[in-house]
């Protein structure tokens, strides 16, 4: 490290940089002064890192920092948290921190728990979210909260999810989805607008149904078309027993129609480990004939429905999946991502961020699946206020309960689920019922929430809420693949941290202050 003393003049001519903010100036040295001395850094610090390992750039992150890709990330951050913030200010909301330390509650994830030295054998938990706390300051009167919130989920680590992420959490008081969904809309399109300089526009807005059947996925990438088609009416009265299912759904995929059998052979494949029986696949030659080995199975009237309905030119290829109607729809969703969709990096796109698609999914599922004892799993939380014109189908049974729709909604932007919300359960009558319905019972209600239930009794307010992450924000903004490049000290995939060790063991004398005895580690 070096301080250079001198005088600042323009470069000569034809040694200008525009690339370099001090591309157009020079410093006529007069003195230099070693600061500090260093060593070869263990790898190149351009701008990309290509080739490098990663987990050599997280052991030596605050070298890995200095790079310029790196810096651009960290500073877009900075500008996403200030604009979201400012928005959130200019709304009348009210910043309110949350407790870190909190008692373990059910919302989807394992938790991370902290055990207590003064109560031993007992623990904390760290929050997934500050879920029933913002929903206590509706309570309190405090009608707009929002929080930058940290949270903690002790989940599997991929490329959009790490232990430890930063959300913008929001809750409104008297107010309906939408009343949330436009102020979310607000902050989502203040830190675009601030990233880039291109506003987001209207966010449109589809069912989680509508996107089932139509792209395959609650996380629908709106960057290209290959809408998933129902062949039903095509397939009415087929003799190819294949196609004699519950669902017959089929893509187009332009100008695929010349795949090599070797890459056929993959996309099949690829069905089955999805859970598919098989894949049809057919080539569109002129004419609309349809070139494949299940082709002579179907008659003239079937092959001109499927090149009619699907829209195929002769060139493209067509691939039908059969069979129960939500494992087909998620089968040629997966093939849709696979071959259709378009990179990352807005930046380095034509189109720049009008490749930015966001889209609303709403009116998702209450309840997931129903398990063998005929108990259902909530789709988000047990907290989300069902559909009014559901609650009559509360009373059914087993896999009815799956008919009931939640008051829920997702911000999804290229096929990355942005955040969640919801409007609230307020009552403590259908709070209850929706525990009774979960397996909770009423001891165990009070037991666990009975802090809320308690609440609830004194003239909770309607509320609704959202909550997206910002990592996964800033790291599209940034045209990035993974959230670990715009986190300053993230953790591996596999949870570690290659700079500090962690995770590692307790010294023995703090085990035992913490009330804990653990098994002896094997020895490597």
């Amino acid at each position: 490290m070096l301080q250079v003393t001198g005088v600042v003049r323009p470069r000569p001519g034809g040694t200008l940089n525009v690339d370099l903010p001090t591309g157009e100036v020079e410093v006529a040295a007069e003195s230099v002064v070693i600061l500090n001395e260093s060593e070869p850094p263990p790898f190149p610090l351009n701008d990309r890192a290509d080739g490098v390992d990663e987990s050599l750039r997280l052991r030596h992150r605050y070298l890995d920092l200095r790079r310029g890709a790196m810096q651009r990330n960290l500073r877009l951050r900075a500008g996403v948290n200030r604009s979201v913030r400012a928005v959130m200010d200019a709304q009348n909301f009210v910043e309110v921190e949350t407790p870190m330390l909190i008692a373990s509650t059910p919302e989807g994830a394992r938790d991370f728990v902290v055990p207590s030295r003064l109560h031993p054998g007992e623990f904390y938990a760290l929050p997934q979210s500050p879920q029933l706390f913002k929903q206590l300051l509706m309570v309190g009167g405090l009608d707009r909260y929002y929080q930058v919130a940290r949270c903690l989920r002790d989940e599997d680590l991929r490329a959009d999810r790490q232990f430890e992420f930063m959300q913008l959490d929001v809750e409104m008081s008297f107010a309906d989805a939408q009343d949330v969904m436009d102020v979310v809309a607000l902050a989502v399109d203040a830190a675009v607008v601030g990233a880039t300089g291109v506003s987001i526009g209207d966010i449109p807005s589809i069912t989680w149904q509508d996107s089932m059947e139509r792209f395959g996925t609650d996380k629908p990438d709106l960057r290209f078309g290959m809408e998933l088609i129902d062949l039903a009416s095509v397939f009415a009265s087929t003799e190819f027993r294949a196609f004699q299912a519950d669902a017959v759904k089929g893509i187009c995929v332009a100008g695929m129609g010349e795949a090599s059998r070797s890459t056929l052979d993959g996309l099949v494949d690829r069905a089955k480990s999805l859970g598919a029986q098989g894949l049809v696949w057919m080539r569109v030659r002129d004419g609309g004939v349809l070139e494949a080995p299940v082709a002579k199975f179907l008659s003239e009237e079937e092959q001109a429905g499927v090149v009619a309905t699907l829209g195929a030119v002769s060139g493209d290829l067509v691939l039908i999946v059969a069979g129960e109607r939500r494992m087909a729809n998620e089968v040629l969703g997966a093939l849709r991502l696979d071959l259709g969709k378009p990179p990352v990096n807005f930046s380095e796109t034509e189109g720049g961020p009008a490749l930015m698609r966001f889209v609303w999914v709403t009116d998702f599922p209450l309840f997931e699946k129903v398990d063998a004892s005929g108990r259902p799993t909530p789709a988000h939380h047990p907290f989300t206020m069902p559909h009014l014109d559901d609650l009559d189908l509360l009373d059914g049974t087993g896999d009815e309960l799956l008919a009931v729709r939640s008051q829920a909604y997702d911000l999804v932007l290229n096929g990355w689920e942005l955040g969640s919300g919801s409007v609230r359960i307020h009552r403590a009558d259908v709070q209850s019922r929706i525990f009774a319905l979960l397996g909770i019972d009423a001891q165990e209600a009070q037991e666990r929430f009975g802090f809320l239930l308690d609440a609830f009794k004194f003239g909770a307010p309607p509320h609704a809420g959202f909550a997206f992450g910002i990592d996964r924000l800033v790291a599209l903004l940034a045209g990035e693949e993974n959230i670990r490049e715009v986190i300053a000290f993230p953790k591996t995939q596999s949870g570690s941290d290659p700079l500090t060790g962690a995770p590692g063991p307790l010294d023995p004398i703090h085990l035992r202050e913490l009330g804990l005895a653990l098994p002896a580690r094997p020895k490597k």
